[in-house]
């Protein structure tokens, strides 16, 4: 089965326990630019998509539901993650300079790779882990 022809086959999902000021910070420290947001109840978020460059996130609130109940948060595990995701960027240093400066925590500093590219890990704060980079697998 091939998956269908459009501008990005693979988009990670997420949940926050205040999604308004994760899609806010995520903006701001990150890059990412608001596509869709769909306010819930009470303030939540019901369902949001946030692009970076031709990818995506799409995320929303923690909710008692039947997908909710499939996810745990970072700080419910040890502050672990099961995945996370990786961004291809331009300019290594930069990026990490604007997410430090908006208060992310840095937990793989920025450093040149063995394999190519230049990169850094960060949790959000949520807890949730990114990774950015300028190594290109569709370019190498």
């Amino acid at each position: 089965m091939t998956a269908k022809a459009t501008v990005s086959t693979v988009i990670p999902a997420m949940h926050y326990r205040d999604a308004a000021r994760a899609i806010d910070w995520l903006c701001e420290a990150f890059g990412f630019e608001r596509h869709l947001v769909v306010p819930g109840e009470n303030g939540t978020i019901a369902h949001a998509e946030l692009r970076f460059g031709n990818g995506m996130i799409m995320l929303g609130s923690v909710r008692d539901s039947e997908f909710g109940r499939l996810m745990k948060q970072p700080d419910e595990i040890g502050g672990a993650e099961t995945q996370t995701a990786y961004l291809v960027i331009d300019d290594a240093d930069a990026h990490y300079a604007r997410a430090k400066a908006a208060g992310a925590e840095i937990v793989m500093d920025i450093k040149t790779e063995d394999y190519g590219g230049r990169g850094y890990s960060c949790r959000d704060p949520e807890g949730h882990i990114w990774n950015f980079g300028t190594y290109d697998p569709w370019s190498a």
